[in-house]
């Protein structure tokens, strides 16, 4: 018998304390505490919710724009760190299952931003760690692409859970990979987009995406988008009037909770601040599979392949090797010297010792 949970889920339509990290986590927190005392077992939250959106990419040239990645670099979040075990207790002492959006200083060196999608689990175990995928146009300037190893479902209390962030809802390949994993709940997050051309309604397209995702899959997706604060407004537009006015655009933003047949589940919420609670019965995914199910009996396998490579990806790949005579694989000994006992630049070092073997022989010839 399949375990189809019926639950409550709550889609977090809110603007961080921007570039904020301590503050951001802290708001969360009470965010998830709320949503969990009206019965809430799944709370999502904003795309890089922790500490908030580069908008300046839109609004400013590179050069410009270079001191802001610098400070949000600094103000970003380590994964693992302090800021997510804190967001891991939040979950933990709510008993939820988390989504939560995070801007990831990627390692080791300096100078790597992710767009990162966390998922906590409700005793407060990271489940996933996912980095998107592709980042969307200006978004170049800030964020490193991802890698396959993070498309994965998670199997959580509420159900087969996966997460997208954004523009990555667009993508039908990646959309996919999660369904035939056996997703049924997913996760959208998004962030408020003012700063689209003219003719693009960020509103009517979140929604869009969400039902097309519900209909194709037959599943059920949360949709939790950010606002723009006027703190947000006076810190990236200053005095720039146009740039306020761009930044003030209404139907920027639409959080929500659409079912199996591509529609809203409770009615979305557009621009406004507050929580969209809905409930959720997996029970519905079952009867619309009848009728297509892609991710099995309605497609062919024997015609559409599809492979994807879930390997993490590495700066560097570095294989240590010893070969049978105790030597590196470069011809050194182990301790750094020539086979002569020399160093690499032809010196004998300083109260240097005959190798190991040469060592035994000499016993060896004493012995005779």
């Amino acid at each position: 018998m399949p375990h189809l949970p019926r639950f409550t889920a709550a889609a977090v339509q809110t603007a961080p304390v921007y570039l904020d990290a301590d503050a951001t986590v802290d708001k969360a927190a009470a965010l998830i505490a709320e949503a969990a005392a009206h019965g809430a077992e799944l709370v999502v939250f904003p795309e890089v919710f922790v500490p908030g959106y580069p908008y300046w990419n839109w609004t400013m040239n590179p050069v410009q724009g270079s001191p802001w990645f610098e400070r949000l670099y600094l103000a970003s979040v380590d994964v693992p760190g302090p800021h997510v075990e804190l967001l891991c207790a939040a979950a933990r002492r709510a008993g939820v299952v988390l989504v939560i959006g995070v801007n990831e200083r990627g390692g080791p060196g300096l100078g790597t931003l992710y767009n990162t999608l966390l998922t906590i689990g409700p005793d407060g175990r990271l489940l996933g760690v996912h980095r998107k995928l592709v980042p969307t146009w200006a978004e170049k300037l800030t964020w490193a692409p991802g890698d396959g190893s993070s498309l994965v479902v998670h199997r959580t209390p509420i159900g087969p859970l996966g997460a997208l962030a954004c523009g990555e809802n667009t993508n039908p390949l990646a959309r996919f990979t999660l369904l035939a994993q056996g997703e049924l709940v997913h996760a959208a997050s998004y962030i408020a987009l003012p700063v689209a051309p003219d003719d693009y309604d960020m509103a009517e397209a979140v929604a869009l995406r969400a039902a097309a995702h519900c209909f194709e899959g037959k599943v059920f997706t949360v949709v939790s988008c950010s606002t723009i604060s006027p703190e947000i407004v006076d810190l990236v537009a200053g005095e720039d009037q146009r740039v306020r006015k761009q930044l003030a655009r209404p139907r920027a933003a639409l959080s929500g909770v659409f079912g199996p047949d591509g529609r809203p589940v409770t009615e979305p919420l557009v621009d406004e601040e507050g929580i969209v609670y809905a409930e959720i019965d997996l029970a519905r995914c079952l009867q619309p599979k009848q009728m297509h199910d892609i991710v099995g009996h309605y497609n062919r396998f024997d015609v559409f392949r599809l492979h994807v490579d879930t390997d993490p990806h590495r700066p560097v790949h570095l294989h240590e090797g010893h070969r049978p005579d105790g030597f590196r694989p470069d011809g050194f000994r182990p301790d750094g010297l020539r086979p002569d006992g020399l160093r690499p630049d032809g010196h004998r070092p300083p109260a240097s010792r005959p190798h190991p073997e040469q060592e035994s022989g000499t016993h060896h010839q004493e012995e005779a």
